[in-house]
């Protein structure tokens, strides 16, 4: 690969990589940035690159590029593939952005900033106590941003203690006491988190959700107490059965629309080192999800 730069047609080039990738709206936020911006000579495309055709990819890339999005499940594979990483992309273990330095391809993490921004968007900027959902590579990015929040001993529920030792071990990086508890309504009710973040795949929290409504969600409604917040990382299909029973039982939710959006107007500074023009990425893509 050769060193960052502008190509001979002085277009620069970025996409987001992934398998499956078609469905992705980073195209359809990152171009409403180029296009506020004023980037007319900017590209952003979407990739379908699988696990095993990550190392070639990254090799075959020109002078042109300014940076990729990654999705699963790239974030940990192309690791071992960066010139250096973030402290924070270091302390999470997933890297979702790579842009390049003189000595290559650097990796980041925005997904924190994209769960912090999201949650701040519906007035959460400090929480005691926080319930995480699921074990995976969004848990980890989860709780690095609970730890910006304040919380220092996140509850993270899964289904299998044994294949979550990325989220502990993340949590131990970032200076965090991660407890693990079992997946089930009860669990979390019995927490009484004040923020609540389902990082769980569309559909794999829905037979919680009436319960966790139910549990935490009516009673404070009912004592006149602040409920907990929801963030729920999917966007499609939306609502989710979680948020639904979560508004309809008076709480407040955030989708997953407002993470990606957020976590993609910092690729968008990473990438251009411009101010990203937030409301026209939002507008953009509520528009796009509309129409599909």
């Amino acid at each position: 690969m050769t060193g960052p730069g502008t190509a001979p047609d002085g277009v620069r080039r970025a996409a987001v990589l992934g398998s499956p990738i078609a469905h992705s709206l980073s195209p359809t936020l990152h171009r409403a940035a180029y296009e506020a911006l004023g980037l007319t000579r900017w590209r952003y495309d979407a990739v379908e690159v699988a696990e095993d055709g990550m190392a070639a990819f990254l090799a075959g890339l020109d002078a042109s590029w300014a940076g990729l999005s990654l999705t699963m499940p790239l974030k940990r594979v192309v690791r071992p593939l960066l010139a250096a990483e973030s402290d924070l992309a270091r302390a999470v273990g997933a890297v979702n952005t790579v842009t390049f330095g003189p000595a290559g391809p650097v990796g980041d993490n925005t997904d924190v900033h994209g769960i912090v921004a999201a949650l701040a968007g519906a007035g959460v900027r400090s929480a005691g106590t926080a319930a995480v959902l699921g074990g995976g590579a969004t848990a980890c990015s989860a709780v690095a941003a609970l730890r910006d929040l304040g919380v220092r001993a996140p509850r993270v529920h899964v289904r299998s203690a044994g294949r979550s030792a990325d989220v502990v071990a993340a949590g131990e990086r970032l200076g965090l006491d991660v407890r693990l508890a079992a997946l089930d309504a009860a669990d979390v009710v019995g927490a009484a988190p004040a923020v609540v973040v389902s990082t769980l795949p569309a559909g794999a929290a829905d037979a919680l959700a009436d319960a966790l409504a139910a549990g935490l969600v009516a009673p404070a409604v009912r004592d006149g107490a602040a409920p907990p917040v929801l963030l729920d990382v999917v966007y499609a299909p939306w609502p989710t059965a979680l948020a639904r029973a979560w508004a309809q039982a008076g709480g407040p939710v955030v989708s997953g629309l407002a993470m990606l959006l957020h976590q993609a107007a910092e690729q968008v500074r990473l990438m251009t080192g411009l101010e990203p023009p937030v409301a026209a990425m939002r507008a953009a893509v509520e528009a796009e999800v509309a129409r599909r």
